[in-house]
């Protein structure tokens, strides 16, 4: 089995360094940069509560070197992902499977839905339909990115608490071959990614997570035990939360845990700050479009207004200019 992780960033490199020792497993890495040299020169190391090692693969900056693979697990950034789609085509074969990012909704949401919703496209999440034509949705999979990582040097990914949770899907909901094979290589790798028969219910529920709590905590530069701390913030989550699962039902979705249980699990993670938060404290660019797009592309199509997403994404997006 060929793997070949694209953006072998955190959570890239949480996933690619555990799947590199599983026997029969060929991991690969597109990287850049002093991350890539650092790989290259001492092998990609994971740091997590629980063990400290250190894997040698392949890794490089140029994806021909590479040829077709068995699946191809994208995780960049959503804007880094729109400007390499081109780059991901070297990897992909006749049967390559490709797992895309799902900050927000993915190219293949409506692949297999079935319903009156069967086949639309996500207008402003893939512009042109660009990622729908060059790739397909056929290949896609979904998997759900539950895991707080972050790079504290070049070729050293952490995995900061226990919680790497990647669950995998078919957008028919079927236990394919294909997702089967990935899902048992993952679980080797001692990775915990269950296949899923309703993908999107887990997408769903990680996209209004991610929508509701990265904005306020931008926004206040609060952590979750922080934002627990204050009513009038959870208010505004619950208000988000409630906003964006009226959206999701207009698609037949149910979300993989209620929302208290959400609010209550997320604040409970006291000394955690959302991927927005420690981006912003970095300088880095904020991953605003995935989900602004993402969830005005399903509003709109859903007919099912928004108004506190709204106003709080409008004052991400003003915030953001202030970095």
């Amino acid at each position: 089995m060929k793997i070949c992780i694209y953006g072998a960033g955190s959570i890239g490199g949480i996933i690619g360094a555990h799947l590199a020792r599983v026997k029969g497993v060929e991991v690969s890495l597109v990287a850049r940069g002093a991350h890539l040299a650092a790989i290259r020169q001492n092998g990609l190391r994971l740091l997590s509560p629980r063990e400290d090692f250190t894997v040698r693969l392949a890794a490089t900056d140029d994806p021909t070197q590479l040829g077709p693979q068995d699946y191809v697990i994208v995780t960049l950034k959503t804007h880094q992902y729109l400007a390499a789609l081109d780059g991901i085509m070297p990897l992909l074969g006749p049967h390559t499977a490709l797992v895309p990012p799902t900050t927000g909704a993915p190219y293949w949401f409506f692949h297999k839905l079935g319903g009156p919703f069967e086949g639309s496209r996500l207008k402003r999440s893939d512009p042109g339909g660009r990622q729908w034509s060059l790739f397909g949705p056929e290949r896609a999979l979904g998997c759900a990115y539950w895991a707080g990582g972050k790079m504290p040097a070049p070729g050293v990914a952490q995995l900061e608490n226990e919680i790497c949770y990647l669950p995998l899907g078919e957008p028919d909901g079927s236990n394919s071959p294909r997702v089967t094979a990935l899902s048992q290589a993952m679980s080797e790798a001692g990775l915990k990614a269950p296949v899923k028969h309703d993908i999107r219910a887990e997408l769903w529920t990680k996209m209004i997570n991610s929508l509701t709590w990265n904005p306020i905590a931008v926004l206040t530069l609060a952590s979750n035990g922080e934002i627990g701390r204050s009513p009038g913030a959870i208010e505004i989550a619950r208000r988000m939360m409630i906003e964006a699962e009226d959206v999701a039902a207009r698609f037949g979705a149910a979300m993989a845990t209620p929302k208290e249980k959400r609010i209550a699990f997320t604040v409970g993670l006291t000394h955690h700050k959302m991927s927005m938060l420690t981006d912003l404290e970095a300088g880095k660019p904020l991953e605003i479009d995935a989900l602004a797009c993402s969830i005005a592309d399903l509003a709109e199509l859903a007919g099912v207004a928004t108004p506190t997403i709204d106003m709080m994404l409008a004052l991400l997006k003003l915030r953001a200019t202030k970095q």
